[in-house]
């Protein structure tokens, strides 16, 4: 059970690939020490067998693989794929197509929010997976049996899941649901942090615009040093670090010597030397284009409608065997109840029918929830 390690074995594989009805993939990588992940292992399956790649190998071009995953004509099947996705778009300068996230048609499929390999594989194909080599370092080279059987696993049996799902939302007619859902999931934009961007993810305490001005630099300074070095945010510099500099900001390289938060001899290096510059940017930022937070005003109490609705969509998304979450959140329904003009997801396509036409009938009174026999029941109210 060895990895592929060279070049032209790759290049043979994937020729070979090209001509399967799909492939399955999988990968496994570190993010401890790193911004982005760190790839060790890539895991592909037909129905002639199952394959561990090896990118850490010397010397191995992985193009003939990222040409697999462009290719239009071939299926790539994976399992919660966002990840994945994520990998492969900075390996590739694009995304794989076309995909199948049977993570997403599981839901789709009637198996609960958010549904694990693991479950599937239990449910579907009546295995047991090996879990133990989960949590192993797989930078780590040779690697064991263990972990290559582990890693396998889940490509094999994805082969299975991916078939019975497949013909399961076409007997449902619900192929369309899914290729809607999983078109989300090659938006480019998932998988990059712009730097101007990246002071929104701060959980910030003051609204003063200049404070955000400043913050707003050194945030996007941070981004591009971490993308640029490939390190994690923190060990560029620590949430607490930049706001202490916001909220006092040192006049010279010599004043960044006396923030507790930053490492000794810092300030006489490029990096010091670059935050300097991103600090002067938040300083001189003109007021016209200083950022803002808006206060979040105080929710108003659910409407009791709300919890009528949370009650009617976990009814028909039981009766149709579809998520709820895929249908509505619990979020969009209480906006919605408060103010019925709201455009939420669920008065559009398949999700009004199962769900949406019924909502607008229990708002207009059309329609009312009973108890009956311990459970409740939908009844159409008659007209008058």
């Amino acid at each position: 059970m060895q990895p592929i390690t060279d070049t032209e074995e790759l290049s043979s594989l994937c020729t070979r690939l090209r001509e399967a009805e799909f492939v399955t993939v999988d990968t496994e990588f570190l993010r401890d020490n790193t911004y982005y992940p760190k790839l060790c292992l890539v895991q592909v399956a037909d129905d002639e067998g199952a394959f561990a790649i090896d990118p850490l190998a010397e010397g191995l071009d992985l193009k003939p693989l990222l040409d697999l995953l462009a290719d239009e004509k071939v299926l790539k099947v994976m399992h919660a794929c966002r990840q994945d996705m994520e990998i492969f778009y900075h390996l590739m300068d694009g995304l794989p197509a076309p995909i199948f996230d049977t993570q997403v048609a599981a839901m789709v499929c009637g198996f609960g929010d958010s549904v694990g390999y693991e479950t599937l594989v239990n449910k579907i194909t009546k295995a047991q997976l090996d879990k133990s080599a989960r949590y192993t370092d797989w930078s780590k080279r040779p690697l064991t049996d263990t972990q290559l059987s582990y890693a396998l696993g889940d490509v094999t049996h994805l082969r299975q899941i991916y078939r019975t799902l497949k013909v399961e939302l076409e007997r449902e007619d619900r192929v369309s649901w899914v290729d809607e859902e999983t078109a989300m999931l090659r938006d480019p934009g998932l998988y990059f942090v712009n730097p101007d961007e990246a002071w929104q993810r701060l959980k910030v305490r003051t609204n003063k615009p200049r404070f955000l001005g400043v913050l707003k630099a050194l945030a996007s300074w941070r981004e591009v040093q971490a993308q640029e070095r490939d390190l994690p945010r923190n060990r560029v510099a620590k949430d607490e670090t930049l706001f202490e500099i916001a909220a006092h900001p040192p006049k010279d390289l010599a004043g960044l010597d006396r923030i507790r938060s930053i490492p000794k001899g810092f300030s006489r290096s490029r990096a010091g030397k670059s935050l300097m510059e991103a600090l002067e940017v938040g300083l001189n930022m003109p007021e016209s284009e200083l950022p803002q937070i808006e206060r979040a005003k105080p929710r108003p109490a659910t409407p009791p409608m709300a919890d009528l609705l949370k009650v009617l969509l976990k009814i028909k998304c039981q009766d149709a065997r579809v998520a709820a979450r895929m249908v509505a959140s619990s979020q969009e329904l209480e906006t919605w109840a408060a103010v019925p003009k709201t455009d939420i997801r669920a008065m559009h396509g398949w999700r009004y029918k199962i769900f949406g036409e019924d909502a607008q009938k229990l708002m207009r009174g059309d329609l009312a929830l009973t108890a009956s026999k311990g459970d409740i029941e939908v009844v159409e109210l008659e007209g008058e």
